[in-house]
């Protein structure tokens, strides 16, 4: 009897432990817990970390995490608002605020992240079909982009007639930023009602799709092909623009020396005429005598083997091949 009296006081002690152990749980610090008694929530959640007690083998325990979760979505082809299809992989950042809500809702962290696909993925294809691809990839407004002024030259940041300058960026309404604040505030009032709050939503990658990045690839080639034949028209306008300045500077030099040179013979001759003057005019004979010198030089000049003058008797020309007749009349008398 006392052996029998012995086992059934330990069966009663180890139901007692397991009943214990069944009535007692602990909660982390990382986790809120709801109680359920069959299958649904009895009480408010419990957020507080510690020992806790509930009934055994009624109720059970569902933890659920309070922590910061991460949702990332799987890359995703959509149409931008210019007809681009562009690959679009999105990241966020999500908590539960509302455990009860939540549990009811979705009960664990699977169902919540095929919720938030469906609803980040739906929003960000709204966000990105209202937008274009320039508005997506961009973050700021306003950015100056910065010009090496020594490759392009001082006026590069000023626009011309032709159009935006080599380096400018094409304006933007609202930029990236913008955008991902659209899909947040979408979402985050859709998510509400599962009892989870978003925090934070980011583009994590943006990639051409692949069947039209041929496409966009050929035509950032002509946009290159279209700034290098840009540049070579600019080059050949300004060799050309050098070219006729250094015809025009070379007539102007050479004008420039011819005059110089007729103005210095000009005042050559003068002066050598004034020397002239000046020692032929001293006498009535000097005066005779240069003026024999001047016309006889001014006859080869003149005359050639066939050329034929006709003159005046009284030309000063004449003058002197008048008084040669008449001396050679006076040497030979006898020949009349």
């Amino acid at each position: 009897m006392k052996n029998v009296s012995l086992v059934g006081l330990l069966i009663v002690l180890l139901c007692g432990v397991f009943v214990g152990a069944s009535a007692m749980y602990t909660v982390d610090e990382v986790e809120q817990v709801i109680i359920t008694q069959f299958g649904k929530p009895v009480g408010e959640p419990i957020t507080e970390a510690g020992l806790k007690f509930k009934i055994p083998f009624v109720q059970e325990v569902n933890p659920i995490d309070k922590r910061v979760l991460e949702w990332d979505g799987a890359p995703s082809d959509m149409p931008t608002k210019d007809k681009l299809y562009i690959s679009v992989d999105l990241f966020a950042r999500w908590r539960i605020v509302d455990p009860l809500q939540y549990f009811l809702r979705l009960q664990d962290e699977r169902s919540a992240q095929s919720r938030l696909d469906d609803i980040l993925g739906s929003e960000t294809r709204n966000a990105v079909a209202k937008h274009e691809l320039i508005e997506i990839i961009r973050t700021t407004k306003g950015r100056e982009p910065l010009i090496d002024t020594a490759v392009l030259g001082e006026d590069a940041a000023s626009p011309t007639e032709q159009g935006p300058i080599v380096g400018a960026l094409v304006p933007i309404e609202k930029g990236r930023q913008l955008v991902e604040r659209e899909i947040f505030t979408a979402a985050a009032e859709k998510v509400g009602v599962f009892g989870i709050e978003l925090l934070d939503i980011r583009f994590k990658r943006i990639n051409y799709n692949e069947s039209v990045r041929p496409k966009i690839y050929d035509r950032m080639i002509s946009e290159r092909r279209q700034i290098a034949e840009r540049f070579l028209s600019e080059g050949n306008g300004e060799a050309a623009r050098i070219r006729g300045n250094r015809v025009r500077d070379l007539n102007k030099i050479q004008s420039e020396a011819y005059r110089q040179v007729e103005e210095i013979r000009g005042l050559a001759d003068a002066k050598a005429t004034e020397i002239y003057a000046s020692a032929y005019n001293q006498t009535p004979q000097s005066v005779e005598f240069y003026e024999f010198t001047r016309t006889m030089a001014s006859y080869p000049e003149i005359v050639g083997k066939n050329t034929t003058i006709v003159l005046s008797t009284g030309s000063d020309l004449f003058k002197y091949l008048k008084g040669m007749n008449a001396k050679i009349e006076q040497l030979n008398p006898q020949s009349e």
